[in-house]
């Protein structure tokens, strides 16, 4: 699997590598800045990219604004970016689109080795990994109708899936069976008013519908 890394810090950036090779990656380039990234993913058309949020030269939004380039030129590339803390406008901009192959997370979450590699690894599949202090700063701040039908259970069920949860990894955090966790999921369902089609399309709706970014 091909990374391209857009990181400005050096030391962090040289830390991503080795990890990823470690991890048996090949990190197709790693570069400083936005501008680097671009030309880095039009040479080497990754599978995936990480991204910092803040890079030069004015340190604002320059990762954000190549992730979601990124994403409109290199549809099949994943991205997962990653930020000093919780930025709720540049979550929802980068969420706003298509959500498969997208992540957000804390740059805290990299010393868990594993959750992290994990997470890349669900991005770069087609998934989704957000991180469990982006939903909870988005659901804070975006609860409306018809959300209010759901009980606390289902709630806690639904953030769950969205930090990209499958059905055993949410029954083995609440520590419940999947029957449970499936009879929860389709309550969700019908009370945000999701028919039944496809029913991964329908985890993201309800996601989106849960943080209300693009629903």
């Amino acid at each position: 699997m091909r990374i391209v890394i857009a990181e400005d810090s050096v030391l962090l950036r040289a830390g991503l590598i080795k990890l990823l090779q470690t991890a048996d990656f090949e990190v197709a380039a790693a570069v400083g800045d936005a501008e680097g990234l671009l030309v880095a993913v039009e040479e080497h058309k990754p599978d995936a990219v990480i991204v910092d949020v803040r890079m030069p030269p004015a340190y604002t939004d320059e990762g954000v604004r190549a992730a979601l380039v990124i994403r409109r030129q290199w549809p099949s590339v994943a991205v997962l970016l990653l930020s000093q803390y919780v930025e709720e406008r540049y979550a929802a901009e980068l969420l706003g689109g298509n959500t498969s192959g997208v992540g957000y997370l804390l740059k805290d979450r990299v010393a868990d080795v594993s959750a992290f590699i994990d997470a890349l690894r669900r991005v770069a599949a087609g998934g989704t990994a957000l991180d469990p202090e982006v939903v909870s700063q988005l659901l804070l701040r975006r609860h409306r109708d018809p959300l209010d039908r759901l009980t606390p259970r289902e709630r806690e069920v639904l953030a769950l899936m969205a930090e990209g949860r499958s059905n055993a990894g949410i029954a083995e955090k609440l520590v419940v069976g999947d029957s449970a966790v499936a009879k929860h999921i389709n309550n969700i369902f019908a009370k945000l008013d999701l028919p039944p089609t496809d029913a991964d399309h329908r985890r993201v709706l309800a996601v989106l519908r849960f943080m209300d970014v693009g629903a």
